[in-house]
């Protein structure tokens, strides 16, 4: 059984999945709810409610974000913790990805989820079939910027978690109403176990090195208030350039 958790934005999605793609059960918990406070507990309810147990699990997949970096630490954290702790293979897939995968099929999709206030990240892919593909590096904007290439963009479709919050902001900065899409709003966690390519043994080393996609420093890496500390890397955890599709 796979077990596969999304935490990128503020709802969290879980789901069991049988190896063959078969969705045992599939969990939405949307704010308020802090996904702190429901992690691992929800894990186990929601194997216990299907007879299972976490020695079941033979697979574990994670939404890499980009996303809230609070969040993406709180799932990350508690897959590695089991992975460890099972011995069975983690992998991650880009969230903004997963939302492809669950958009319109054959047209541009703008996959957005917020950064902080006025800037998105941005993940440009095309779904053909069961995957999804991108069309260009994901990478981060400000909030005019984002608008003023989208509006450049007429056959584009924007979906993800920064339509809750930008909507009528895009509107106003002059986005087509049809660029809007209703939905998907959030990285499904199924959808990340269908694109989730599986390796066949538990390797230590992998799971360890897998980290977040951050594309940006965090709002304490680039506070003029606590500068770097002599010969650190104030971003040592960010990958050096743009991520590409995994």
């Amino acid at each position: 059984m796979w077990l596969a958790l999304d935490t990128s934005c503020l709802t969290l999605s879980l789901a069991l999945v049988r190896p063959g793609g078969d969705v045992v059960e599939h969990v939405l918990v949307p704010p308020p709810t802090k996904q702190s406070e429901v992690l691992p507990q929800l894990i186990g309810e929601v194997l216990a409610r299907n007879g299972l147990g976490l020695r079941d699990v033979t697979g574990l997949v994670t939404g890499l974000g980009p996303g809230s970096f609070t969040g993406l630490r709180i799932g990350i954290a508690c897959l590695k913790g089991l992975s460890y702790a099972l011995k069975v293979p983690l992998v991650g897939v880009s969230s903004l990805k997963a939302l492809a995968l669950d958009g319109p099929t054959d047209i541009e999709l703008w996959c957005a989820s917020v950064v902080k206030k006025n800037e998105l990240y941005l993940g440009r892919y095309r779904r053909v079939g069961e995957t999804a593909f991108a069309l260009e590096p994901e990478t981060s904007l400000p909030l005019d910027a984002f608008a003023a290439a989208l509006a450049r963009t007429p056959d584009a479709r924007m979906v993800g978690p920064a339509l809750v919050d930008y909507r009528q902001a895009l509107l106003e900065r002059g986005v087509a109403p049809a660029q809007l899409a209703e939905g998907p709003l959030v990285p499904s966690a199924v959808a990340l176990a269908r694109l989730a390519s599986w390796p066949t043994t538990y390797d230590a080393q992998a799971v360890f090195a897998l980290e977040p996609h951050y594309l940006r420093g965090s709002g304490a890496e680039e506070n003029p208030k606590f500068p770097p500390l002599p010969g650190v890397e104030s971003k040592a955890r960010l990958l050096p350039t743009s991520v590409k599709e995994p």
